[in-house]
């Protein structure tokens, strides 16, 4: 999701979180700033909601939570909240959690190339700082192609793979879901990666 410029002026947490309460638009904090989420393109919609979709049926057996662009996460406390474009949590705090939620097991967003350099490296950086995470995807609009980042229990570093078949799926094991690459893509005229064709 695109941003614009921070704000003329440094906030406290309060004055945004009271700001943020009647706004008409959704805002990101960073250290005082705040940043406007601008809204996304067709295609970035209807991928946010394929993957809800997915998704949902599933975590909700297991008393899980889906969440969509409009619901906050604490990043940091005091320093960072902002809204992921498909988070998934479990614990019992965020269970019961009207407002801001602070422990995802799963991260999505949907990049482009206004937001990817913040996506991939600026926002991984300090989403991989939250205890409870165990998996981030950034999906791509100009291809069918999911950059999937997750940690086992058996190790504490930080995996990575990178889909780019239809046929290929992420597996979560911690929700018993599996999102497959044809899925996240359905109904949507994407290309490849392996389409000669694409990009021109």
């Amino acid at each position: 999701m695109a941003q614009t410029q921070p704000s003329a002026r440094l906030y406290t947490v309060e004055e945004y979180q009271a700001f943020e309460a009647t706004s008409p638009e959704r805002h990101e904090f960073y250290r005082g700033d705040i940043m406007a989420m601008l809204g996304g393109t067709a295609n970035h919609n209807e991928l946010v909601l394929n993957c809800a979709a997915e998704l949902r049926q599933t975590v909700r057996r297991r008393g899980c939570r889906v969440f969509t662009e409009t619901v906050q996460l604490e990043v940091a406390e005091g320093i960072h909240y902002t809204y992921p474009d498909v988070m998934v949590t479990c614990h019992d705090k965020d269970v019961t959690a009207e407002r801001i939620m602070r422990y995802p097991v799963l991260i999505i967003e949907v990049i482009s190339p206004l937001t990817a350099d913040r996506d991939w490296l600026w926002k991984l950086f300090r989403y991989q700082r939250l205890a409870s995470l165990r998996h981030y995807l950034l999906i791509s609009q100009q291809y069918q192609a999911v950059e999937w980042y997750y940690q086992t229990n058996e190790s504490s570093e930080w995996q990575r793979e990178l889909l780019t078949k239809p046929e290929e799926a992420i597996e979560i094991p911690e929700l018993g879901a599996r999102l497959l690459l044809a899925d996240i893509y359905a109904s949507l005229r994407i290309p490849l990666v392996t389409d000669d064709k694409a990009g021109g």
